[in-house]
């Protein structure tokens, strides 16, 4: 039998399998049948019908060759479900696809949930959009499938802003019907100061192996159980966010700065390296179970893929926004977005490294790595990649929504 009729009989029989009941179970066993929230997950599956049949005992030679075509095929969603379709068959399958899987980084596909914790990829941009809903105070994140339209696309993150006495948070979760710190989905926060000049993101999961957990009262999570004592569940730091003090914009535009507490300014460098997740440690994925990408007995420097830290003090990378021009003829402040902004606003913005953090890498200060802007009303579009992740870019647009008294 040809490998291609044996790939196009596999997908078949997967098609089946799905329209049968295949069920997708994210936190307390929910699941999503819409489009538009199909989440990128690592998830638990119903295979009971693959398993009793001829793929479970296939030679491990013609099925690893058979995934890695699968995986190769299949580079753009909903297609690539099919890769997590295999990764969840059974544990021999699911630890070929984790061979076969490469970093975001390496690979520019988004795969498993923990590609959204992974650095994007060097050179190009990775493009989404984020959709504001004004009445539930709820940001969702969106991977462009189509760049002629926001109205479909690849459910990735969801934000709920909370507002405080003293503060605002902003709670990210991989569910959009549940974004609390108590679910099993929660990832990280970004918080602000009164004024909403002062942010600062928490990673519900250690960056990389030398982070440091942040002691608070909102450190402790409501039903998270602690897995590994390596890693208490927690807030910590990966980044800080300020916006320069601009009483009724007598400064002009907003000016912002990002300190990355979590990435070293060498990751620039041609040879550098940022840290990068393997694999979630603690258990707030721990519905999960099916898939290992969670769970692991390796040691504390096996969880992230980076140079190794020095304990003397490292400089950390600094973001800062590009300046805009002034346009004669339109009277007002311009950026090339590229055709990916289409609506004037204050929230619209360019990051690039910081000149110094640009010159040590040989590179100019027109590199883009983070950029966010208003297509239309309550749609925006966000685009970033090296070194930053997909995570910590929607909580630095996050923190473009927030009222800033002080700066406008």
């Amino acid at each position: 039998m040809p490998l291609k009729s044996i790939i196009q009989d596999m997908k078949a029989e997967f098609g089946s399998i799905s329209r049968k009941g295949f069920e997708v179970k994210i936190g307390n066993g929910l699941g999503f049948r819409s489009r538009s929230h199909r989440v990128v997950q690592d998830s638990s599956f119903r295979v009971d019908t693959l398993k009793q049949s001829s793929w479970a005992n296939m030679p491990p030679e013609l099925l690893r060759d058979v995934l890695m075509r699968i995986e190769a095929s299949e580079n753009t969603w909903p297609p690539r479900k099919s890769v997590v379709a295999c990764a969840g068959v059974c544990r021999s399958w699911r630890e070929i696809m984790k061979e076969i899987v490469k970093t975001l980084e390496v690979s520019s596909k988004l795969t498993f949930p923990i590609s959204l914790k992974q650095p994007g990829p060097r050179g190009s941009l990775i493009q989404c959009y984020i959709k504001r809903d004004r009445n539930t105070l709820t940001y969702h994140l969106y991977l462009s499938l189509n760049q002629a339209s926001s109205d479909d696309g690849k459910f990735l993150l969801a934000a709920r802003k909370c507002r405080r006495p003293t503060c605002t948070d902003y709670i990210v979760s991989l569910n959009p019907e549940d974004i609390s710190k108590g679910s099993n989905t929660y990832l990280g926060k970004l918080r602000s100061n009164f004024l909403g000049t002062k942010f600062t993101i928490f990673d519900s999961q250690p960056p990389n192996s030398e982070a440091r957990l942040t002691k608070c009262r909102s450190t402790r999570l409501v039903g998270v159980r602690q897995v590994s004592p390596k890693f208490p569940a927690g807030n910590y730091p990966v980044a800080h966010i300020s916006y320069e003090l601009n009483v009724l914009g007598s400064r002009g535009p907003r000016r912002m700065n990002c300190v990355m507490d979590a990435i070293p300014a060498y990751a620039m460098e041609p040879e550098g390296v940022a840290p990068t997740q393997t694999e979630f440690i603690l258990s707030s994925v721990d519905s999960f179970s099916s898939l290992s990408f969670f769970r692991s007995k390796s040691t504390r420097s096996e969880y992230f893929r980076s140079g190794p830290l020095s304990t003397n003090k490292v400089e950390m990378l600094v973001l800062k926004n590009k300046a805009p021009r002034w346009h004669e003829q339109l009277q007002c402040w311009c950026l090339n977005f590229n055709g990916r902004v289409t609506v004037a606003s204050v929230k619209n913005f360019q990051l690039v490294a910081s000149t110094e953090a640009a010159s040590a890498a040989g590179q100019d200060n027109e590199n883009v790595i983070v950029q966010f802007g208003k297509v239309g009303k309550d749609v925006f579009t966000m685009d970033y990649q090296y070194p930053i992740s997909a995570f910590q870019a929607f909580a630095i647009c996050l923190s473009s929504f927030d009222t800033k008294i002080a700066c406008e």
